[in-house]
């Protein structure tokens, strides 16, 4: 038969019943017509399946089902949950004669519109289930006055605007959904008007002010949800809520504060969620007394001191989340006890003590235990495990638990989804076994820090079909560079001891978002196809390896990429000016190569680049900056040209244009990042590199977002200091230190109020130190030696705290802490000498003596002390300036319940 005459005739006869589902839903809109419904339903079961595809795009209307409540999934008998848009008749044109209208329920269909706002006006309406439509603008408020509106959902319409209108005490309403929309305002006294209220759902929305005691009237309430949002204050009492099975007021912004006594009076209660509530105290021990808890969340609080015994009385829990608090003591074996067990999370705490894996693995129904970033040992490989006698585990993390191998129990699980086994001492070869389970599932596997030497197998991984997020950084690998699979969107192998070069295949895994590579032993050029990954790569990092050749010049147009760090390798030739296509970008490092080219000001077109590392290269000539761009550089924070050979003036309009340098950021610092949402998990990336700050050259494994640091030093830059140094006030590190500057020391960075580094030395400057210096309180190093400078040396606070070689190699200048006195004009005239410039030379040979003795004694104290304060408050700054150990970051899991309403 002709394929074309078969497709027909199969798909006629859908497409007269999608019709006539069409007219008949359409009547539905006043009454639902249940018998109606259920006749299509039988009518489509007579359809023969095809022995042959449908092709793409033929709608198969597999989700057609029946059912016998009508709930907000659209479930009854209608058109919701379909994949279907409604262009034409926009909803507006469907519905606007309905005026009768009683039901309206489109939940899943694509509407892209605002809710008409004649709804208000249709009194008749008893049921809206709008859930999932791309609603967009401001809800009508006034269709929540409606006199016989029973049910209303608009849940996960992100645009959908809104507030919450004054309630009559006459309302009907049962169910209110407004859970993911973009809701906001305070909820009023008045909601507690609705004492017909069933179930309330305002959770992830944008609700403030503080949540009115007037809740506490709806005693008929059985879910109430008010988590995610930005309520202040306290929870009310809520004590008469009786009825509540759950109780969610998690991730907002309480008050400091024990948990409530009340909750323990809610003895109907189901699911509690109490995450990120601000929650200080021991948990206590009235939970005890919710029998009925399937479900507990107490995640990111700061709860402390033990598990109170009586919370072991809770055996019918199936969830426990307590991740990211400040629990000691150690894991208890009861709970061996909790059957119904799916998920364990108490990672992030401060656990201490033995843990026997068996104590978990007799759960039947257990699919994640988090038990890691706790100070536990697990014992594990304790019994002869079969196939049948294991849960199977969906999530597994043991990271930092000092195991000293690879779990062997693992070796039968098959449906694993995310496993950490980072942070602990596992040493040797990963058992073959350990690539070819869970194939099909696993998603996220992280081995970070430990002594994996390598592989039983092979270096490829192709078999693990949904995998996206692989670290294998800070391990003992050796061999060539392990290509992940191609589904992978985060590889991390750096800190290894990787050889060779990077293998062409790796450009055939095009999802790849971020790529660390850094600090391991990587040679040759980079494959022709590797600027194809620049169309998904949003972080590249390459630094500290051996690699070779030109970089790369084929960065995508409208690339996502963020952080470009190829510093301390061997590139040669100019930088890419394909580089203009990386619009997002934030960080590019290319020092420590061999790069030789002019300085690349077709960069300060990129108007979010916040760091610009061009250190130790061979770049030449003067700055130079386009003519047609007013602004370049805008968000411009730490800069780094040193060791090059720049030459010239500084241009004056370049300080002008670098606006992120101007503001002194007072609010809390923060760390730059990058968010990863991947399928369901989030990850946090930090940005590292290698920066030269005060006077020395230091990695920081963060870099945080108030730093602000100019290093010009070791070029050939003439002339004198551009005032217009002095209107940037963030400046934190300033070096221009080894160039060629003449003129005086600016008395306008006295104005630099956040200046904590100040290096000038090496050039030839002339005049006396200006006065103004004493202004800079932050002021923790100062080197202006080796120029002409000369007067006496200003005497304050800060300054006083600067030794001998803050002053070095300047002959004219006397005072503190040099040995030479400053003569006292007052007091007598200096020396009468017919040769000007014998008058700044000692006249007697012991005075040469004295000089030397004073400069040789200060430079050995100035070192040794110098040595002495790094020893001591080296802890100090690693924690001010962010150089703190690396580690993948899991935020709180958002755990939703019974969200299809």
């Amino acid at each position: 038969m002709d394929p074309c005459f078969q497709y027909f005739t199969y798909f006629l006869p859908k497409i007269f019943l999608f019709t006539l589902l069409l007219l008949t839903c359409t009547q539905s809109l006043f009454i639902s017509h249940d018998h109606e419904c259920l006749a299509l339903y039988l009518f489509k079961q007579t359809f023969p399946n095809p022995s042959f595809e449908a092709p793409p795009g033929f709608p198969t209307f597999d989700s057609w089902k029946i059912t016998n409540n009508a709930s907000d999934d659209g479930s009854d008998c209608y058109l919701s949950r379909n994949p279907l848009k409604l262009q034409s008749p926009s909803l507006e044109k469907l519905v606007q004669n309905l005026t009768g209208l009683e039901e309206l329920h489109l939940s899943g269909v694509d509407i892209s519109s605002s809710v008409p706002r004649f709804l208000a006006n249709f009194s008749s309406l008893r049921s809206i289930r709008l859930r999932n439509c791309s609603l967009r603008n401001e809800f009508p408020i006034a269709i929540l006055q409606l006199p016989k509106l029973k049910f209303l959902s608009v849940s996960y319409n992100t645009n959908l605007t809104g507030f919450l209108p004054e309630f009559h005490n006459n309302s009907l309403l049962e169910h209110l959904y407004l859970y993911s929309t973009g809701f906001s305002g305070i909820i009023p006294k008045s909601i507690g008007n609705l004492n017909r209220l069933i179930e309330l759902g305002l959770g992830a929305c944008s609700f403030s002010g503080i949540i009115p005691g007037s809740l506490a009237n709806m005693t008929q309430l059985t879910y109430l949800d008010l988590g995610y949002n930005e309520f202040k204050g306290v929870v009310p009492s809520l004590v008469r809520l009786t009825k509540l099975t759950v109780l969610d007021v998690s991730v907002n912004n309480f008050e400091k504060g024990c948990l409530p006594d009340w909750i323990g009076k809610l003895t109907n209660l189901n699911e509690l969620y109490l995450s990120v509530m601000n929650l200080y105290g021991e948990i206590p021990p009235f939970l005890a007394n919710l029998t009925k808890l399937s479900l507990v969340e107490m995640a990111e609080n700061f709860l402390s001191g033990r598990i109170p015994s009586s919370f072991m009385n809770l055996t019918q829990l199936s969830v426990i989340y307590l991740t990211k608090n400040q629990l000691q003591g150690p894991i208890s074996s009861s709970f061996s006890n909790f059957k119904s067990l799916q998920e364990l999370s108490l990672e992030d705490n401060n656990f201490t003590g033995m843990v026997e894996l068996d104590w978990f693995l007799g759960l039947n129904r257990l699919e994640a235990l988090n038990i890691g970033g706790n100070k536990i040992s697990v014992v594990a490989n304790t019994k002869n495990y079969t196939n049948g006698t294991l849960p199977e585990l969906d999530t597994l993390d043991l990271s930092s638990c000092n195991l000293k191998e690879y779990p062997a129990f693992l070796r039968f699980q098959h449906k694993m989804r995310l496993l950490y086994l980072n942070d602990n001492k596992i040493h040797g070869l990963v058992p073959e076994w350990g690539w070819n389970n869970s194939q099909e599932t696993l998603e996220m596997i992280i081995l970070s820090n430990n002594f994996i030497t390598g592989f039983h197998q092979h270096q490829l991984f192709p078999s693990w079909t949904r995998l996206n997020f692989f670290a294998i950084d800070n391990n003992l690998l050796h061999g060539p560079l392990p290509v992940p699979p191609r589904t992978t969107e985060v590889y991390s192998a750096a800190y290894n001891h990787l050889e060779g070069e990077i293998p062409p295949l790796i450009c055939e895994v095009k999802s790849l978002q971020f790529l660390y590579l850094s600090s391991n032993n990587l040679t040759g050029i980079l494959p022709p196809c590797f600027g194809s990954l620049s169309s998904s790569l949003v972080l590249l990092d390459l630094r500290k390896n051996k690699l070779q050749g030109t970089m790369m010049n084929s960065f995508s147009k409208d690339s996502p990429l963020r952080r470009i760090d190829l510093s301390g390798n061997q590139f040669v030739g100019q930088v890419s000016k394909s580089l203009t296509n990386c619009t997002d970008l934030k960080v590019l490092s290319l020092g420590d190569n061999f790069l030789d080219d002019v300085f690349p000001f077709w960069l300060g077109t990129l108007v979010d680049l916040q760091v610009l590392i061009l250190r130790s290269n061979k770049f030449y000539g003067e700055i130079q900056g386009l003519t047609t761009v007013s602004s370049q550089f805008p968000k411009l924070r730490i800069i780094d040209l040193s060791n090059n050979g720049f030459s010239g003036q500084l241009p004056h309009k370049y300080f002008r244009s670098w606006n992120a340098m101007k503001g002194v950021r007072i609010s809390q610092s923060t760390y730059m990042q990058s968010n990863v949402s991947l399928d369901g998990f989030q990850q946090v990336v930090g940005y590292s590199m290698t920066i030269t700050y005060k006077n020395s050259k230091t990695e920081f494994n963060h870099i945080l977002n108030i730093l602000v640091a100019i290093d010009l030093s070791c070029n050939k830059f003439e002339g004198e200091i551009p005032r217009s140094l002095q209107d940037l006030h963030g400046l934190q590190s300033l070096n221009l230190s080894n160039n060629h500057f003449t003129g005086h020391v600016l008395s306008s960075l006295g104005n630099l109020k956040n200046l904590e580094s100040l290096d000038l030395s090496r050039n030839k400057l002339s005049g006396e130190i200006p006065q103004q210096l004493l202004q800079l309180d932050f002021l923790a190093i100062l080197n202006l030696s080796f120029n002409h400078l000369d007067g006496r040396i200003p005497q304050g606070p800060h300054f006083d705290t600067f030794d001998n070689n803050s002053y070095l190699g300047n002959l004219g200048l006397c005072g503190k802490p040099l040995l030479k006195e400053c003569q006292n004009s007052k007091v007598s005239a200096p020396p009468q000498t017919s040769n000007m410039s014998e008058s700044f030379l000692p006249s007697k040979r012991v005075d040469w003596i004295v000089i030397f003795c004073g400069v040789g004694s200060g430079l050995i104290v100035g070192i040794v002390f110098g040595n002495f304060l790094y020893a001591r408050y080296n802890d100090w700054f690693i924690e001010r300036l962010g150089m703190r150990k690396d580690k993948w970051v899991r935020p709180l899991g958002n755990r939703r319940r019974n969200q299809a309403l």
